[in-house]
């Protein structure tokens, strides 16, 4: 197979002065992201259940964002900082079981944290930008929240679901200065893949597993999917509203 080569993403757009708010901030895709927005010149809010590996100039902050009341602490203390502008939904677990050997423990976890996670974040930063008439909200979904993919039943449903919220609120709140996009990644080289690999009898032969459902031959990298979930984010994107930008190396496109 002829492997499409991975191109380092260019820095283009300002966020000087503008303060975001990412969860899942610790690792992957999140910290990526807040890497970005960092060198962007952002005001940068980290919000993880571990978030040490968050560079020193961003704002670190623990957080479950399954649990509701840890959340309003948290954005208490964002509030006093002043307005948010930009909300990165990125926060997610996984799991690989299928519908009949997924315990209802496990599923309900899955949907605490991908589904409700978004959702509590949404309504306890939504009041604020529906004030000031301005605000974009981006949340992680995944290429499996639009094709279903063996052993990853909760998985699956729950990135449905982010999508699903994500067409609402940008439906709900257009009119309002609101913005709300999905970014939705194929299997992208993070730490969630890491442990994966780790847990397979042929670590190897598993991630070759992994490559090989994708077209371009290859694994996505955290900071190609930050380059689209920033563009998002961006005024280039003033336009765009209720979409699932896909970035998944042609798995989808099967």
């Amino acid at each position: 197979m002829t492997v499409a080569p991975q191109i380092q993403p260019a820095l283009t757009g300002s966020f000087a002065g503008r303060r975001a708010v990412v969860t899942g901030a610790g690792s992957g895709i999140g910290l990526a992201i807040v890497t970005d927005l960092l060198a962007r010149g952002a005001d940068v809010i980290a919000l993880d259940l571990a978030p040490g590996n968050v560079p020193d100039a961003a704002t670190r902050v623990a957080v479950d964002v399954s649990d509701e009341a840890q959340i309003r602490d948290a954005l208490a203390s964002v509030a006093a900082r002043g307005p948010v502008d930009t909300l990165f939904n990125n926060a997610g677990i996984g799991s690989t079981k299928n519908v009949v050997d997924c315990e209802p423990e496990e599923w309900d976890r899955v949907f605490d944290v991908n589904v409700r996670g978004t959702f509590l974040m949404c309504k306890h930063l939504l009041p604020s930008m529906l004030e000031r008439g301005h605000g974009v909200i981006v949340n992680t979904a995944s290429a499996a929240g639009l094709i279903g993919l063996p052993d990853r039943a909760a998985y699956c449903a729950s990135k449905g679901a982010v999508i699903a919220l994500t067409k609402q609120i940008a439906v709900q709140w257009a009119s309002a200065g609101i913005r709300c996009n999905s970014v939705c990644p194929g299997t992208v080289d993070s730490p969630w893949v890491s442990r994966l690999l780790a847990e397979a009898e042929n670590p190897a032969a598993r991630r070759e597993q992994l490559v090989g459902r994708q077209p371009m031959g290859r694994l996505g990298s955290p900071e190609e999917i930050a380059a689209a979930a920033i563009y998002l984010a961006s005024d280039a994107a003033a336009f765009v509203t209720g979409i699932d930008l896909v970035i998944d190396g042609g798995i989808t496109a099967g």
